[in-house]
């Protein structure tokens, strides 16, 4: 039971965390103009990326640990299927942040100036991926409280 409840404040801080990273890092890339200001892009993206994990690896275990309800009742569970819908979107929307930023990095560390005239687009990814990250807690909410569930099922 301990564990159980652990892991759900896990789970849960962990997505206040993501929201502060991938917002933080939104504002850090919309201001990136020069590679003095990656810095902070630097640093959101890396606690975006640690609490990115600390979900999905939380979630695996809730998921398909022996802590929660187990994974027949969550792959039956529709707005898990949304939540999971919602997380594939982020996770396709990082691919192309993630990539330029790993070049950024790559550049700075050659002594090279990075190329930021992605930065923006990067800014326009996050934002959407932080409607989507609120969209997940909308349904994991829903899902603790049985919506989605035919009458008498929960």
């Amino acid at each position: 039971m301990l564990v159980r409840w652990l892991l759900a404040a896990l789970h849960l801080l962990a997505y206040g965390f993501a929201l502060a990273s991938i917002l933080r890092r939104t504002w850090a890339l919309r201001r990136a103009s020069v590679p003095a200001a990656l810095r902070s892009v630097f640093r959101a993206d890396t606690r975006w990326g640690i609490s990115a994990v600390v979900l999905i690896v939380t979630g695996l275990m809730r998921v398909f640990g022996s802590y929660e309800k187990g994974a027949d009742y969550y792959l039956h569970e529709p707005l898990f299927h949304v939540k999971m819908a919602l997380l594939v979107l982020i996770l396709i929307l990082e691919v192309p942040s993630m990539l330029g930023l790993m070049r950024w990095r790559a550049s700075i560390r050659s002594g090279q100036v990075p190329n930021l005239k992605k930065a923006r687009s990067y800014a326009h990814f996050s934002v959407i991926q932080t409607v989507l990250l609120v969209l997940m807690v909308f349904a994991a909410t829903g899902m603790a409280r049985g919506i989605g569930l035919p009458a008498g099922v929960v």
